[in-house]
């Protein structure tokens, strides 16, 4: 299928709204898509006739991340430099996302993960639906959370990013909205008519976005079995406060012990043992060395990662993960280091380092940019 049809393009007066168009694969992006998307944001923001660009999704996914079965293919075949040069399209996508200069609009009626958060998140305005299911499950796939994670994971509230990003949970649209990942709720219904009023929007200006938007939301009540409930929260700050992965399994078994019921702490125990030692470990390293870098820095140091990853020298462990849940679905790979005290620190720094000695490698660089809007993330609303 050409990129052209696998992103479809709406011309309605002075905006612009783009349609993921793959709906069979859940509109996960592949290379062809993401250079199309590139094109048509770096084009956009050039035309001064364009005032917003609106982004969605078809079927019932608005993005359910990259296209990881090819990129398995080049590593397999010894060509990881492939599946790295993949990265540096969507990095690069990611960065102007999150400089760009005009209003951004992702409506996420359906399920958002991994890269497709990367292309919602650092735009300015996340619309979450009762249909949104949001999740970083890439520790479960052996690789971690990418797509500039380590900078908006890190800016949640409290320690809740580490939790989201360690063991992959799942999220309802009324927790987007309440930990700040997504700035409105709007009920499915009603977002036809929402579409109609944003393209008749003339101007640029966030506020004009804002005030139709706001209009149009909804404040949705949390289900009981949320884990926004107070007493979770406190759990969640308290065990993924920790310093190492191991310290976060030790706290969360403890909790077990005087928590009733306990039964969602098992379940985060049980997802923590299933994924990768590895990923766990650069993981929680990546989110806290996020907490003090710019979007830029965090999407250059995550390129590094990705490419000690796809290399392989440490651990193969994404080669692995998705054998086990993508192509023979056994669910249930075989992770070396098996055990997280076998995955130890210096193991960890190598995937921090510059590929040094590979020909040609270069560490990720982005254009200078003019209009970084760093306040991304939500004010969340508990």
């Amino acid at each position: 299928m050409a990129s052209h049809s696998q992103v479809l393009v709406e011309e309605k007066s002075s905006v612009r709204i783009l349609t993921l168009n793959r709906p069979n694969q859940l509109n996960a992006l592949c290379l062809n898509m993401i250079s199309r998307l590139l094109q048509l944001f770096l084009a956009y923001e050039e035309d001064p006739s364009v005032k917003l660009v609106i982004l969605k999704g078809q079927g019932r996914a608005f993005c359910a991340g990259g296209d990881a079965l090819p990129l398995v293919r080049d590593i397999v075949q010894g060509k990881w430099r492939l599946a790295a040069n993949f990265l540096t399209y969507q990095y690069t996508l990611n960065y102007v996302l999150a400089t760009y200069s005009k209003p951004q609009v992702s409506i996420l009626n359906g399920i958002v993960m991994g890269g497709g958060v990367g292309l919602s998140i650092h735009g300015r305005f996340r619309i979450a639906t009762e249909n949104t299911v949001f999740a970083m499950p890439e520790t479960a796939l052996g690789l971690f959370p990418d797509v500039g994670a380590s900078y908006f994971l890190s800016r949640l509230p409290g320690f809740f990013g580490e939790y989201v990003g360690l063991t992959g949970a799942r999220l309802d649209g009324a927790e987007m909205l309440a930990c700040g990942l997504a700035t409105h709720f709007v009920p499915s219904t009603r977002l036809t008519a929402l579409e109609e009023d944003l393209c008749k929007v003339g101007s640029s200006d966030p506020s004009f976005v804002s005030t139709i938007l706001d209009a149009y939301t909804q404040h949705p009540h949390l289900k009981q079995k949320s884990v926004f409930l107070r007493q979770v929260l406190d759990v969640i700050d308290r065990c993924f406060s920790r310093r190492t992965v191991e310290e976060i399994l030790s706290a969360l078994e403890r909790e077990t012990a005087h928590q009733e019921p306990h039964d969602w702490i098992s379940t985060i125990i049980g997802a923590l043992k299933k994924a990768s030692p590895s990923s766990l470990k650069i993981s929680l390293r990546s989110i806290r060395e996020g907490r003090l870098q710019g979007v830029g820095q965090c999407l250059i140091r995550e390129y590094r990662m990705a490419c000690h990853v796809f290399k392989g020298e440490t651990s193969k462990d994404f080669v692995e993960g998705c054998r086990a849940i993508l192509i023979d679905k056994d669910r249930n790979p075989k992770w070396k280091p098996r055990r997280l005290e076998d995955m130890k620190d210096s193991m960890v720094d190598q995937y921090f380092e510059r590929v040094e000695e590979e020909e040609g490698w270069e560490d990720l660089k982005f254009l200078p940019r003019n209009n970084f809007h760093a306040s991304t993330m939500a004010t969340p609303k508990l």
